[in-house]
């Protein structure tokens, strides 16, 4: 062979090596599991970035939805909460009109204008006041939203809450927020020509008719509104309840035993008063002098329309009573079988076990009858997840217990 073909060849062959062209034959090296690749790997391009209007339209359609935990990866990506569509809905928007609490919340969070306005010309608070977001309500009130703002058709929040609501315990709540907020009550609609109180004599409201007058007919402002507030929330009246707030009383105020306006309403199962605290902002955690909050009490009295007025303020699920138990356990003592049943749906620990070595099921079998609804607590109990085999301080299991007093039933459930 030609010299000079033998050398042009071998020179061809250490060109193409060098680049990667290798031995056909041989594949390429690829780096171990577990080993940082080098420089010369070649990456995967970065994905596209999403254009805006796209992640701002997912937005709203993940808030139509109630999709807190989309709208809040949506967010994460750079969509905003105040970007409307043609029909000037926003996020932020939407979720004052449909109630939704948490994705609210989610809004207000990340930037909402929250005087934003719709194509009605109306604020939030007037969205949510016409469909009986008293929760809602109360959350815009305490962000700074305008209070007073009159929308295109000639109604502020508390006009819409009456003419285009209905006399109903969620819009009996919803003015009372509003009038608690400090909202004007008696400023005639420029479209209608009523004031609130008339609208609701027009209507027929005789409910929403009566809590209107009570407000606006109230005598001077009482001398000390944070005891009016106590006095109220004790006896079960909420709209004195409303009044004192409108007053100026302090939410968290106290009696002589240290419990809040909340804590007595739901000591005393006062629903109706204790859902315009809780939109109001009330704490759900306020320990009084016996070491006991609003949400623990629930336990005791077994009120599940308390538990869920209270739910929405995200009460502290951790926080024990003077004996170190947590709400389903003074429940289980008392058998209050709907308690039990809703309070497993929460994040409590079903399982927590109080200063004298008890959980809910041990008390259950402890200090029950055996009967029927101790029974169903058990199933109950357990069908949500509760360890049966978790034994008291002297090492009984409930099993055990059940078997030493004859609970035939409940020992075959834990068997």
């Amino acid at each position: 062979m030609n010299p000079r073909l033998v050398v042009a060849a071998l020179s061809l062959a250490l060109v193409l090596g060098g680049c990667g062209g290798g031995d056909p034959a041989v594949p390429a090296e690829r780096p171990a599991a577990g080993e940082a690749t080098t420089s010369s790997t070649i990456a995967p391009p970065p994905a596209a970035p999403v254009p805006q209007a796209r992640l701002d339209r997912r937005l709203r359609d993940a808030a139509w939805a109630n999709d807190v935990r989309r709208a809040r990866r949506l967010i994460r990506q750079g969509a905003d909460v105040n970007a409307e569509d043609d029909t000037e809905q926003s996020a932020y928007l939407i979720a004052t009109s449909e109630g939704h609490l948490d994705l609210l919340r989610l809004t207000l969070r990340h930037g909402a204008d929250i005087d934003a306005k719709d194509s009605w010309n109306g604020t939030g608070l007037i969205r949510a006041a016409e469909r009986g977001h008293a929760l809602v309500v109360g959350e815009l009130l305490r962000a700074g939203i305008d209070r007073d703002h009159v929308n295109r058709i000639g109604y502020q929040a508390i006009h819409e809450a009456v003419w285009l609501g209905a006399d109903t315990s969620a819009y009996a709540t919803t003015v009372r927020v509003l009038a608690a907020g400090g909202v004007q009550l008696d400023k005639v609609s420029p479209s209608a020509g009523l004031t609130p109180l008339q609208m609701a004599r027009e209507r027929g409201y005789a409910g929403l008719e009566r809590i209107l007058r009570t407000m606006t007919n109230a005598a001077e402002q009482p001398p000390d509104a944070n005891a009016a507030l106590l006095r109220a929330a004790r006896a079960g009246d909420a709209d004195a309840v409303a009044l004192a707030l409108r007053a100026g009383a302090d939410l968290e105020a106290r009696d002589e035993h240290d419990r809040t306006a909340l804590l007595l309403a739901s000591t005393y199962d006062h629903v109706a008063v204790a859902e315009v605290l809780v939109a109001m902002g009330a704490d759900p955690d306020a320990l009084d002098d016996r070491h006991d909050t609003p949400w623990l009490v629930t336990g005791v009295t077994g009120s599940v329309a308390m538990l869920e007025a209270l739910l929405p303020a995200n009460p502290d699920l951790t926080v024990v009573n003077r004996y170190g138990g947590l709400s389903p356990i003074p429940a289980g003592e008392r058998g209050h079988v709907d308690y039990i049943r809703r309070v497993v749906r929460t994040d409590v620990d079903l399982d927590h076990v109080n200063d004298l070595g008890w959980t809910s099921m041990l008390e259950a079998i402890i200090l029950g009858n055996g009967s029927e609804p101790y029974q169903e607590i058990v199933r109950i109990l357990l069908a949500a997840g509760a360890d049966p085999t978790i034994a008291d301080r002297d090492g009984v299991t409930p099993l055990e217990h059940a078997e030493r007093r004859g609970y035939e039933e409940i020992a075959a459930l834990l068997r």
